[in-house]
């Protein structure tokens, strides 16, 4: 899946757009599962998905599903970069689900960000719960930086924040507050936000 797109691969971004779409539809059938009922099998043995392995895995399909403006990146080979503001809840869960992974030809790589100005070279941003007291500073911040916010709290895109990570009864699903992505010339797949529930923002 292509999350940046050219002229020239109009085609081939078709297929593996579709190809992409379906992954995550899979991702979210196995959602339909609460998460302490996710197995995944690994050297002979079951082994439990931590619920931010699922969340990590989540965060790398939004951006595979957006596009961000070429300034974005500091150049044509730089980095995605996914970074965590505030207290870390992935433990090494997001690094272990990015690991190897490459969005449009980028590598993806993670970093826990320590300050607002540093958030700002980041192409995605999780933001931590611990956090949520912070939110309208954080966004004020980033107005001018083309940066998709993630969160798994309450109240995120009423706030102002792009993409969160919601539990409906057993399953894990999203909101998008599209507005939002918008105006920091975001765009967000049509396939991505027709899967996400609808937003009181």
């Amino acid at each position: 899946m292509r999350a940046l797109y050219s002229k020239s691969d109009t085609t081939r971004t078709g297929r593996s757009e579709r190809h992409g779409l379906r992954s995550f539809v899979i991702l979210i059938g196995c959602l339909g599962v609460m998460w302490v009922g996710c197995l995944v099998k690994g050297q002979g043995q079951e082994s439990q998905v931590s619920e931010y392995k699922i969340k990590a895995a989540f965060v790398l399909n939004f951006a595979r599903f957006a596009e961000w403006p070429p300034a974005s990146f500091a150049a044509e080979d730089s980095p995605l970069t996914i970074g965590v503001f505030g207290k870390n809840p992935f433990g090494g869960d997001l690094e272990e689900v990015m690991r190897n992974k490459t969005i449009s030809d980028r590598a993806v790589v993670t970093k826990e960000i320590k300050s607002l100005a540093e958030a700002t070279n980041c192409q995605v941003l999780f933001i931590s719960s611990s956090e949520k007291k912070r939110l309208a500073e954080i966004f004020e911040r980033l107005q001018s930086a083309s940066v998709l916010t993630v969160a798994d709290m309450d109240g995120f895109t009423e706030a102002g924040g792009m993409i969160n990570i919601v539990r409906e009864g057993t399953k894990f699903r999203f909101q998008i507050n599209n507005d939002a992505a918008k105006k920091a010339n975001l765009k967000l797949s049509s396939k991505l936000l027709s899967l996400a529930l609808p937003s009181s923002h």
